[in-house]
């Protein structure tokens, strides 16, 4: 079987499924056709072919969907628009770039340092990132705003190069590569990190399919500030720099239906298609190209390939009878990589050999010549031109597939090796070819002086390439990446924002999710910071009662409402507007967290600060998309994340998956994530007030925080405020909820979120029937009790001989007397994380296993978690072990059937 044939279900075969019942009047259309393309171009033969192909349709004439094109470049010669810059002056400087980077990788590998780096990203997508830079990215103080836009992770050497030449670093911040501590202040980071070089990156990109991800999402979210009337954005585009192998994460795939739903032609991809994972050919049996071409062509996208440079242009036009078309059809991308790690000989032979008329097209040819025939993804006219006609097309995101090769300049030992992406160092003879190759100006005794430190190359200030390249910059707006953090200030909400969320419930039960809702619904009146709320729910609005924000905030849709909503009779109607406020991006966690990320960073993307509320099932959240939050925290996002139906006993009825019983441990993992676990309206309402204050206050520490609150379906009275209650206990972990007025034996009873209820229930329970006193606290934040103590004990070793400073839960329990019982709805592992900060004995009860279905009451009763378990655990602790055994009979302790801590309803 022939490769062709092998790889025919990725190409369009439009008539071998027909006979051909006049072969002569097809041969006169055909020419007819080729007279019009010869008289008329290439424009107006599309055109014609698809006004064909519409009065096909209308005539029910069935043409099959050309999902994939040929093998060569979309853009005809003939439509190509002239470049505008001085090509050579480019390329004089993209040489120096190469070079550098390189060298800065290199030069990290002495022995005594050794860190790593990626030679072979760079050199393979310098072309497509310089056109880039000189022609189309758009600084941040360009007057239409600026362009977003993400780097390829592995390829940021090329950055940090480019940044030197432009003089925003020095030849020490090149030496720090790699070396953030140790070469501190001029360390550069491995990667992209905005949070390691706040001033510098602006979006985290090495973990793969992120990028992608986020970049959609983040064109979708300026047209969300355009339409809402906050920022006119209309100016602004999204460029995201990816890997062909990256494209095989489902993240980089699985959301491009919304880039071509909400026809976000302000997003552009260029895929850097070198054919090569990290360690070999992505599709060595097949052609990615022309796979993603079809895969972006369904999803809706606009596809340009760049696949050939113009040194093909005059060979393709020799090609009457398609023979070197079909031979680029159906050449392997295995063979591809081959044949750039070979030779023009081998190429000549192994490639235009396969035929006798393509042989013969490059008979006249020198090797070295049939060796110098480009790919497109190297070529400025051709990657120029993909550029200008993405940024022209409406209605449609732009995907440009992009043909390189991986190493691209660097010598026979680098271009196209499947160990390439594994290679960090050159030797000397390496060196001097790629020198040589760049026509770098140093000598060859400066490279065998001592190879690890092979100089670095800066023409001069006053040099001519140096001048045009900032030039250029500086009439797009100014260097990128750059990150800036500087925007409108943002007015808090005053105090009466927070009134009725402190009031409690009164007679009726209410559940702390919407305890939550309606404080977000009255921060969302605030006149002029409710406007900068951006609430985000992937799905079960409505079991969350925010179906409520319908019919005001609206849901966001730039097309609108343009359907007869079915409950439109109803009070909460489900409506769609422009200018909606609430993010609505269906069952899509991965979707919403990158929603999130964008509207948490517009503090800094846009100057225009933006709060995001994501609210979600509390189990999908750290335990679905924990990778999403890392990349989050790397962007210094700011916002509120919202864990509803938390807890494992809570949400019961809706089974094993369901059950968070260990999101404050996961969301722990997270240095830039608070996570609290509130019991009330009031305790919601003082940690959100302060959460507004950390991330957007007048203060002098971190402002890059995300805040966790888990909150929970199960109605219960939401007490009103207490006098004098301790309000930095709140905000800082502890506080005393009720002191016991009991007399008798003193025990302990911490509880969090939903489990004070019953924590409450078991000190009456203590008082009553066994006369013990029991004070019950409120943790409302046991990660970040842990967090302070463990800064103290830190501290205190780094400081040994100043008085050592006593954490703030030691703090909080001085004086308490008598042994400490944890109870709450998660894994022992979340209350345990205070236990050696305690004086007191201490022991914890939690939910360990899996969730399953059942009632609250009974699921608490088995884990052994409930009121009932609290006392029969305290008894024990006192030492009172008769006591113990009576409780447990006198509770039925191991009969499910007979918990009381809990209350039905509330389900989703």
């Amino acid at each position: 079987m022939s490769a062709g044939e092998e790889n025919s279900h990725i190409r369009s075969v439009l008539t071998n499924q027909l006979p051909d019942r006049d072969p002569e009047e097809t041969q006169e259309w055909l020419e007819s056709f080729d007279q019009l393309v010869e008289a008329h171009g290439t424009e107006r033969a599309e055109y014609i072919i698809r006004s064909l192909l519409q009065r096909a349709g209308a005539k029910s004439i069935g043409v099959p969907m050309v999902t994939t094109t040929d093998y060569v470049n979309t853009i005809p010669v003939d439509q190509e628009p002239e470049f505008p810059g001085d090509e050579e002056m480019e390329r004089r400087y993209r040489r120096i770039l190469r070079w550098n980077a390189a060298v800065m990788v290199h030069r990290a590998q002495k022995e005594s340092v050794s860190v790593g780096g990626h030679i072979s990203s760079y050199a393979g997508v310098a072309t497509l990132y310089e056109v880039g830079f000189n022609h189309f990215f758009r600084g941040q103080d360009h007057p239409g705003g600026g362009d977003q836009v993400f780097f390829q992770g592995h390829s940021s050497p090329g950055n940090y190069a480019r940044a030197y030449l432009e003089g925003r670093l020095t030849e020490e911040h090149l030496d720090g590569f790699r070396q953030e501590v140790s070469k501190a202040p001029y360390g550069l980071s491995s990667y992209p990190h905005p949070r390691l070089m706040p001033d510098f990156w602006q979006f985290p990109t090495v973990s793969m399919g992120l990028g992608p991800m986020n970049a959609i999402y983040q064109a979708q979210f300026n047209r969300y500030l355009h339409n809402r009337g906050i920022k006119d954005t209309s100016d602004q585009n999204v460029w995201a720099f990816l890997g062909d192998g990256e494209m095989d994460e489902p993240e980089s795939r699985g959301l491009l239906h919304l880039a071509a739903n909400e026809k976000l032609d302000n997003l552009h991809f260029v895929i850097n298609c070198n054919l090569q994972r990290l360690d070999g050919p992505v599709r060595g049996n097949g052609k990615i190209v022309q796979e993603l071409e079809a895969f972006f062509r369904g999803a809706g996208w606009n596809v340009i390939k760049v696949l050939w440079g113009r040194e093909w242009d005059e060979l393709l036009e020799k090609d009457d009878d398609g023979e070197l078309v079909r031979i680029m059809n159906e050449t392997l991308d295995g063979d591809y990589q081959t044949y750039k790690a070979e030779s023009g000989a081998f190429v000549r032979e192994h490639f235009f050999g396969r035929s006798e008329k393509t042989k013969e097209m490059v008979a006249e040819m020198s090797d070295d010549e049939i060796w110098g025939l480009k790919r497109g993804g190297h070529d400025y006219q051709k990657v120029y031109a993909a550029y200008k006609s993405a940024v022209e097309t409406k209605d449609k995101p732009t995907v440009i597939l992009a043909q390189t090769i991986k190493g691209y300049g660097l010598g026979p030992s680098f271009e196209g090796r499947n160990a390439t992406h594994q290679m960090k160092k050159l030797t000397v003879e390496d060196l001097k070819r790629f020198r040589d190759t760049l026509r770098i100006p140093i000598s060859d005794e400066q490279i065998e002086a001592d190879p690890y430190n092979v100089p670095y190359y800066h023409p001069g200030e006053d040099a001519e390439e140096i001048k045009y390249m900032r030039t250029r910059r500086q009439e797009l707006g100014g260097s990128l990446p750059l990150r800036r953090t500087d925007g409108t200030k943002l007015q808090l909400p005053g105090e009466k924002t927070y009134a009725v969320a402190k009031k409690g419930s009164g007679k009726q039960k209410a559940a702390t999710t919407m305890a939550f809702v309606r404080l977000l619904k009255d921060l969302m009146r605030d006149k002029e910071f409710g406007k900068r709320i951006v609430p985000i729910v992937p799905d079960e609005s409505r079991t969350f009662g925010m179906d409520s924000f319908f019919p005001t905030a609206k849901i966001y849709n730039p097309k609108g409402q343009n359907y007869l909503s079915v409950d439109r009779e109803l009070m909460l109607a489900y409506k769609e507007s422009p200018q909606g406020q609430l993010l609505h991006p269906g069952i899509n966690e991965a979707g919403a967290t990158s929603a999130f990320t964008a509207a948490g960073t517009s503090y800094s993307t846009h100057g225009e600060p933006m709060i995001p509320f994501y609210v979600f099932y509390s189990m999908f959240g750290f335990q679905r998309t924990g990778d999403s939050f890392w990349a989050a925290a790397d962007q210094m996002a700011r916002g509120f994340i919202i864990g509803a139906t938390a807890g494992r006993t809570t949400l019961t009825g809706e089974g094993l998956q369901h059950a968070d019983g260990h999101s404050p441990i996961l969301a722990g993992t997270n240095p830039a994530v608070k996570h609290f676990d509130p019991a009330f309206g009031y305790e919601i309402a003082h940690i959100i007030e302060n959460g507004l204050f950390e991330m957007y206050g007048d203060h002098d520490g971190d402002h890059n925080v995300m805040y966790y609150l888990t909150v929970y379906n199960e109605p219960v009275f939401q007490l009103p405020e207490p006098e004098n209650v301790d309000v930095e206990g709140i905000k800082r972990g502890i506080y005393k909820l009720k002191a016991s007025e009991a007399e008798g034996e003193k025990v302990q009873l911490l509880a969090s979120g939903v489990s004070v209820p019953w924590a409450l229930e078991a000190q009456e329970i203590l008082a009553e029937d066994w006369g013990v006193s029991a004070d019950v606290w409120s943790v409302t934040s046991w990660n970040e009790l842990r967090r302070q103590a463990l800064h103290v004990e830190q501290s205190a070793m780094l400081d040994p001989e100043r008085e050592p400073e006593v954490p703030f839960v030691t703090k909080q329990l001085e004086g308490a007397e008598g042994p400490i019982i944890a109870s709450t709805d998660y894994t022992t592992s979340v209350p345990d994380q205070i236990r050696q900060f305690v004086p007191n004995e201490f022991a914890t009860l939690g939910a360990d296993s899996f969730g399953f279905s059942d009632t609250r009451a009974a699921a608490r009763r088995h884990f052994k978690i409930d009121a009932h378990s609290m006392v029969v655990r305290a008894l024990q602790m006192l030492g009172k072990k008769d006591k113990a055994a009576e409780a447990i009979k006198k509770y039925d302790l191991l009969n499910a059937n007979a918990g009381t801590s809990g209350t039905a309803g509330g389900d989703a």
